[in-house]
């Protein structure tokens, strides 16, 4: 119903726009004609009152040739006949086209007049021409030829014609001023005739249209405001008219909607009174963890300051014993620089630990890889452990075929150094170390395991910490398997470990064999 009156009203109002437009459209049009009609007659005009002022200042300067001679004003009377020629030139053109828009009959004898006005100022031009070539001595003023050209064929005849023409092309002016002032009239008057009959009509559609929509508005604005104030069992009533049936329906079903988001809401608000309780407790747990750490972290410091102070010591008491003497032989001296020689390796060992890890934390830590014999590299450091600890056993078991990986040599040389290094230190001397490599997918896996002590599940998540050592009396700095793992993870690889107390621990390292992007 809605969509019916609203369609009549727009259809009504689109035609009475097309017909204002129409009017418009057609009012225009016609001024321009009009307008360029002027415009024609006013140059019209125009050109014939500078043909009658050419026309008149050309005959006076062949009247002064017969008082001055035949040679006067020569060029002067060729440029006012060019002038005269080019004027009627563009007058009759102006009439032509006068012509075929109003018609012969509103122009009639204009072109006629035009080329009869050419013809008595030739003829005028002509017979001055035959006066001044007669050369009669006679004075002027007795010569009746000259009296005649003057005073009947400039005098009456020619201005009569220019007269004529100039009072036939005002005429014309005015009478398309007049139907100009005309159409302007018209216009106004079927502008206020329109206003006075579009008006009351759009006054009435409108108050029309507004009476149709307040109502059902004024009821869904009325529950709108009920459902918005918190009341989700609200309802609209679905009786009114059938434009707004979706839009009630939609409206009800987002009140349905709320109140079942609100109780969701109850819902999830328990639920996240729990989570937040399940969040705070692993955020206790988290930060008794951080205490801990921080407890390690500082235990560190204590070993690392020992470890620097302990070497420190030692060089200084060397150097101090070995000057004290009153004569020391070669021998003090090399001993004490031996003595000197091995702290500051051990010193540097432990700085070059510590750089390379500072290095890896701020994504500068460079490898130079290559291809090389996985299998081969690590037979040769099993060989070297080997004569190190002639009393344990290193068992090696590998593939059959050569296994090549794409990797920095001396980088995966450190990496079994240092799981081989806390094997041995973690382990009975007389338990062997298990060393096994396997291919499997384009990976290389390496095993290395020992029968020691092993790691209490609690310290696992830790052992690849920086810092930590498990035993405060253990040799070493604790860097060894942060190490490891930056190295490994520098080859995007990865590094895990399994333990069971009393049974020994298993490192097991993953490396790509090929490059990885």
């Amino acid at each position: 119903m809605y969509k019916h009156k609203l369609y009549l009203f727009g259809f009504i109002s689109a035609a009475v726009l097309i017909i204002a437009l129409a009017g418009v459209a057609v009012s225009a049009q016609i001024t321009k004609e009009n307008l360029r009609q002027s415009v024609t007659a006013q140059t019209l005009l125009s050109e014939h009152q500078m043909l009658s002022s050419i026309s008149y200042r050309l005959f006076k300067q062949l009247t002064d040739e017969l008082i001055f001679g035949r040679n006067a004003n020569q060029a002067l009377v060729r440029n006012k006949r060019q002038m005269i020629e080019e004027s009627l030139r563009v007058i009759r053109d102006l009439e032509v086209q006068q012509r075929e828009e109003l018609g012969p009959d509103v122009t009639q004898g204009s072109v006629e007049d035009t080329d009869e006005l050419e013809a008595l100022i030739g003829e005028i031009i002509t017979e001055f021409n035959e006066v001044i070539a007669l050369n009669d001595q006679t004075p002027l003023s007795q010569q009746e030829r000259l009296q005649q050209l003057l005073e009947y064929t400039i005098d009456n005849k020619f201005r009569e014609a220019i007269n004529a023409a100039v009072s036939r092309q005002s005429r014309m002016v005015s009478a398309t001023n007049a139907r100009i002032e005309a159409l302007n009239s018209a216009i106004v008057w079927f502008s206020v005739i329109l206003c006075l009959l579009v008006g009351p009509f759009i006054v009435f559609g409108c108050v029309w249209l507004f009476n149709q929509l307040y109502q059902p508005l004024t009821v869904i604005q009325g529950g709108t405001q009920v459902i918005a104030s918190g009341n989700y069992n609200f309802r609209l009533p679905e009786n009114l008219d059938r434009e707004f049936d979706s839009l009630v329906q939609s409206l009800n079903q987002m009140a349905q909607q709320l109140a079942e988001h609100a109780q969701q809401q109850d819902t999830m608000r328990t639920q996240l009174q729990y989570e937040v309780d399940q969040r705070t407790s692993e955020l206790t747990e988290a930060n008794k963890q951080l205490t801990l750490l921080d407890a390690r972290r500082k235990q560190f410091i204590a070993d690392i300051s020992h470890e620097l102070r302990t070497p420190l010591t030692i060089i200084r008491g060397e150097a101090q014993v070995t000057l004290r003497q009153n004569n020391p032989v070669i021998d003090d001296y090399r001993g004490a620089l031996q003595t000197v020689l091995d702290q500051v390796v051990s010193l540097s060992l432990l700085v070059d630990d510590l750089l390379l890890l500072a290095r890896a934390e701020i994504n500068q830590l460079r490898l130079y890889p290559d291809t090389i014999r996985v299998d081969a590299l690590i037979e040769n450091q099993l060989d070297h452990w080997q004569r190190k600890f002639p009393q344990r056993e290193f068992q090696f078991t590998r593939p059959e075929a050569e296994t090549r990986i794409y990797a920095d040599e001396q980088r995966l040389q450190q990496i079994l150094t240092v799981l081989l290094d806390n094997a041995t230190r973690y382990s009975p001397a007389d338990t062997p170390v298990d060393v096994t490599l396997t291919e499997k997918d384009k990976w290389v896996e390496l095993r290395v395991r020992d029968y020691g002590e092993g790691i209490s599940p609690s310290d696992v998540q830790y052992i690849f910490e920086r810092f930590v050592r498990f035993r405060p009396r253990t040799e070493g700095s604790g860097l060894g398997l942060s190490i490891a793992r930056v190295l490994v993870e520098a080859h995007h690889g990865d590094i895990q470990v399994e333990s069971e107390l009393g049974r020994g621990s298993v490192f097991i390292v993953k490396l790509p064999q090929e490059v990885v992007g």
